[in-house]
């Protein structure tokens, strides 16, 4: 593994059953690097993230953390490893401070350190105010912020979070990566599971799971300008009659409504902007306007993701 590697798998594999949840996923994650799992529902995405942290074992394949393999280091690997779940174990009758404290006193931290961690953290998540108010009257927001708090406590290397601001406010999402910005900025490396592309636009490099496998991963810019399919904007009169006659048509990838107008992306092999448009005035008696645009990368996932599907 190399020294700036925190993550690294090779082939890993998990399956229940027939089922394969994670299919041969080859991946690498450098220190300092803030790296975004993005997909849909039952993408696999959860399942990675409890196979790196050793809270389930490999059907085939191999995982390293931070230098040591898992599962078989697994003692080893959880002192350098800060894990928060989507659910996180929160004790709502405890307060803020109290909940850190018995999460410190599970890591078996001395008392003066935890409680110097406790303020700093306080400090560093805008929560002082909050310390003596119990965990179930806390915002959505604040209890992600004290669970994320509770994680730190043991001064992780890396930091797994299964899509930590699911259901959170816009402002408190915003806080949240402010938080993770100053952890990396800090010397710590972040992997992060979100269903929200904006958020995926803030990592360094994201990676898209779709039905268990890796297909694409990049830096969110080079994820939308190094496609090897073209993406359009058309104008039409109807979205629907012309989203139902592009779909079917050969080296069309994907074709999906953008407000007023319609986003497709070709496959520059097969087809070619000209004759789509001339299809179209064929069928219909009207050319529609195309205009080559650089997609989003909400577009550029669904267009991949697509392409994936296809036979």
């Amino acid at each position: 593994m190399k020294a700036d590697l925190m993550v690294q798998t090779e082939n890993l594999t998990r399956r229940f059953g027939e089922f394969v949840a994670v299919d041969s996923l080859n991946l690498e994650v450098s220190k300092g690097e803030i790296f975004g799992l993005v997909g849909p529902d039952g993408a696999g995405k959860t399942t990675t993230l409890r196979l790196l942290c050793g809270l389930l074992n490999p059907s085939s394949g191999q995982a390293r953390v931070a230098g040591r393999a898992i599962p078989d280091e697994l003692v080893a690997v959880k002192d350098h490893i800060g894990y928060m779940a989507q659910r996180f174990g929160l004790y709502a009758d405890l307060t803020v401070r109290e909940n850190m404290n018995f999460y410190g006193d599970l890591f078996g931290i001395r008392a003066a350190e935890r409680d110097s961690l406790t303020a700093r953290l306080l400090r560093m998540t805008r929560m002082e105010p909050f310390g003596s108010r119990p965990a179930g009257k806390l915002s959505g927001g604040m209890k992600q912020k004290l669970a994320l708090m509770c994680t730190l406590l043991h001064r992780p290397q890396i930091l797994f979070l299964d899509e930590p601001t699911n259901g959170v406010d816009p402002v408190s999402r915003r806080d949240f990566w402010a938080i993770l910005y100053q952890l990396v900025k800090d010397g710590m490396t972040v992997m992060i599971t979100t269903a929200y592309l904006d958020e995926a636009e803030r990592c360094n490099r994201v990676g898209l799971m779709h039905r268990g496998r890796l297909i694409r991963c990049d830096a969110p810019d080079s994820l939308k300008t190094r496609l090897e399919e073209t993406a359009y904007e058309i104008e039409v009169p109807d979205l629907r009659e012309a989203k139902e006659f592009y779909a079917g048509l050969p080296g069309v990838v994907s074709v999906e409504p953008a407000g007023a107008t319609l986003h497709l992306f070709l496959d520059p092999g097969r087809t070619s902007a000209d004759e789509l448009r001339g299809r179209f005035e064929s069928r219909f008696g009207r050319p529609p306007a195309f205009r080559q645009i650089v997609p989003s990368l909400e577009d550029t996932f669904i267009a991949l993701i697509q392409k994936a599907d296809k036979p």
